[in-house]
């Protein structure tokens, strides 16, 4: 490595300094010390590796969004080709649980889309002709074709790896002192190490004393291991390192050292909602029936009208129901983008959606509700009640809260699409 710095115009770092210092103990006989410095240097190189490999990992298990192939028709037939191969207005097919490969407009097909790994919203989004869609969502009901708008390196996708890959590119200031100070410190170390075997045997020649250049020597190669800065060069980017892969660990982004140093000086925090200070989980949080219903006849029309559904809220309404559903008690279920399900039920036709779905079908809706997310119902046109579901906030969000305002941050913000309550 000394060689390599030296060629490449880098003489003065720590490998040099290892280097000479090795070389002279074993020039000097002392086999022993030779050994323990270069044994004692590749022990910390090792855990540095161990540190940087073991953050590096858990960047790369947090990103697991990178799409491995794009569906592209050629000759009537599906094919699996690399998502850098696919030029800019490329038709692509994108089959439910398959990952969107690059940034698109949708062209055909109607779906939901699973944003989660990108923003962190549980919720589904629902997307139909015409509608642009990021590289990274999975796709989780229908078939869509998208038409590609950007190339593979320049989609979402891409982007979001290039920032986290190259983290540890964007400097704090303490690296940056440290990058200056190993620039001059390393060969001040140097010449005052030489200056230490040169000068003092040649002042006692001149004094009339023996030289006692072994002595000498051998101190000046103390002097360069002792002053050699390796744990201080070492240890402070290991540090940034090793805390922005905590930090992945934990689901946290963090996108470079400089940021990660500038958190001590933070005075207000902004949180996303959903995932962050919520568990990212829906569960029926109310329910209203009006027009004779009960709650239990609401809730046993909407779980059953959603049964065929792997949907988020579709699920919260099966669990809340609790009971085996009767697949011979529920026929017809068709789904509809964007508003909801249709199904009939012992017979008779019933609707499950949102407000839209309940205004297009000339449903009266008695009273709107803007508490979390409302699921309203009808059966055979008639106006059956509504079912709200909500996120749940997390047991540990409090305390989180709290300790941040210990540490010194003044003010915290919830940034979310809520409706106000």
């Amino acid at each position: 490595k000394a060689v390599k710095g030296i060629f490449k115009g880098q003489v003065f770092d720590e490998n040099f300094l290892m280097a000479v210092a090795t070389v002279g103990a074993i020039a000097l006989g002392d086999y022993k010390e030779g050994v323990a410095v270069m044994l004692f240097y590749q022990i910390g190189e090792l855990f540095q590796s161990i540190a940087v490999g073991k953050s590096r990992r858990n960047i790369s298990a947090l990103m697991d969004i990178r799409p491995d192939y794009a569906n592209v028709e050629v000759d009537g037939k599906l094919e699996k080709v690399d998502p850098d191969e696919v030029a800019v207005g490329t038709e692509i097919i994108v089959n439910p649980g398959e990952k969107i490969p690059i940034d698109g407009v949708v062209t055909s097909g109607d779906t939901s889309l699973n944003t989660s790994a990108l923003t962190g919203e549980s919720l589904p989004r629902n997307v139909k002709t015409g509608d642009e869609v990021i590289s990274g969502c999975i796709n989780m009901t229908g078939v869509i074709k998208v038409k590609t708008t950007k190339e593979f390196g320049d989609s979402t996708v891409s982007k979001i790896l290039d920032l986290v890959e190259n983290s540890s590119m964007k400097k704090s200031r303490s690296e940056n002192f440290i990058t200056k100070f190993a620039r001059y410190y390393t060969p001040a170390v140097c010449f005052s190490a030489l200056a230490l075997a040169i000068l003092p045997p040649v002042i006692r020649l001149i004094a009339g004393h023996t030289a006692m250049w072994s002595d000498w020597i051998f101190r000046a190669l103390t002097f360069l291991v002792i002053s050699c800065p390796c744990a201080l060069v070492i240890s402070v980017p290991l540090s940034f390192f090793a805390g922005i892969g905590c930090a992945s660990a934990n689901g946290i982004l963090v996108k470079g050292s400089n940021y990660l140093e500038g958190l001590s000086d933070t005075k207000y925090v902004v949180f996303d909602k959903t995932g962050t200070l919520t568990k990212g989980v829906f569960e029926v949080t109310g329910v209203y029936p009006e027009n004779g219903y009960t709650k239990d006849s609401i809730v046993r029309l909407a779980a059953y009208s959603e049964s065929a559904s792997s949907h988020p809220i579709s699920l919260s309404l099966k669990k809340y129901y609790g009971k085996d559903i009767d697949e011979n008690g529920v026929t017809d279920i068709k789904e509809i983008a964007g508003h909801g399900v249709s199904a009939a039920v012992d017979g008779k036709r019933v609707l499950v959606g949102n407000l839209k779905l309940m205004k297009e079908e000339h449903i009266a809706v008695s009273t709107e509700h803007n508490e979390g997310t409302v699921v309203y119902v009808s059966e055979d046109g008639k106006y059956a009640g509504c079912i709200v579901i909500s996120d749940v906030v997390k047991p540990n969000t409090k305390l989180a809260l709290s300790e941040l305002k210990k540490h010194g941050v003044k003010k915290t913000v919830m940034l979310t699409g809520d409706s106000k309550a």
